[in-house]
């Protein structure tokens, strides 16, 4: 009896070591199947990034080739800025040059305003920026360039010493220059070929009328039939 009490707790010893060591196996069983799933999903996230990156790098490539060219083109501006810089007091000079002679050579209207502003970007020349000079040059050529899209009238003056005598100047854009004297009894028309006033009849002596009131807006816009000053001719492309 007592050997086999002995055998019977040996057994019993026996078993509950396998059921520890069964217990310890399945512990690191479960523990290596935790770290197996941890690292698959780590895996899995990887590739979601990989694929995330691969999508954003294709629809960043277009933006970036064109950010690379507008930098290609920055640095050829770069390159060349000083190039501009050394030439651009010549061309500013060359636009006043030809701004003075189109004044010079145009209907003169308003002439001694108009070379006062070109003589005022040489003689404020050095006193401003470059900025502000070529600001002041485009500006100079915006407002004759404005010129030829006008209708304009004012009083003025017509001649010089005993001969000045008052009148009313109509002007329509480069096309017509003409006056008429306050009693409406005399007028005439500029004619830029020969370079002088050739008189009006009392019938375009009345459209001169009629234009001065629409230019003062005195009444509706129509058409007027008047000669023109300047040859109805297409200017050379390129001419200012």
């Amino acid at each position: 009896m007592v050997a086999s009490a002995s055998a019977d707790s040996a057994l019993y010893q026996e078993s509950r070591e396998a059921q520890r060591s069964q217990a310890e196996l399945q512990v690191r069983i479960d523990a290596a199947d935790d770290e197996t799933r941890a690292m698959l999903e780590e895996l899995r996230e990887l590739e979601r990034a990989e694929r995330r990156l691969t999508r954003e790098n294709a629809e960043l490539a277009p933006r970036n080739e064109r950010l690379a060219e507008t930098l290609d083109r920055r640095e050829v501006a770069i390159d060349t800025l000083a190039e501009t810089r050394e030439a651009l007091p010549v061309l500013e000079e060359r636009l006043i040059e030809r701004l003075e002679q189109w004044v010079d050579g145009d209907m003169p209207f308003l002439r001694e305003e108009r070379l006062a502003r070109v003589a005022s970007l040489r003689s404020q020349g050095e006193a401003l920026s470059g900025a502000e000079r070529w600001e002041r040059i485009v500006s100079a050529w915006r407002a004759e360039l404005d010129y030829g899209r006008e209708v304009d009238a004012w009083r003025g003056y017509l001649g010089e010493g005993d001969s000045r005598r008052e009148v009313d100047y109509l002007r329509l854009g480069r096309v017509g220059f003409y006056y008429l004297t306050p009693d409406g009894r005399a007028g005439r028309v500029w004619q830029a070929d020969s370079g002088s006033w050739a008189p009006l009849n009392e019938a375009q002596r009345r459209e001169v009328r009629n234009g001065l009131r629409i230019a003062r807006d005195r009444r509706a816009p129509e058409l007027l039939t008047l000669p023109v000053s300047q040859p109805l001719e297409r200017a050379p492309e390129g001419d200012a």
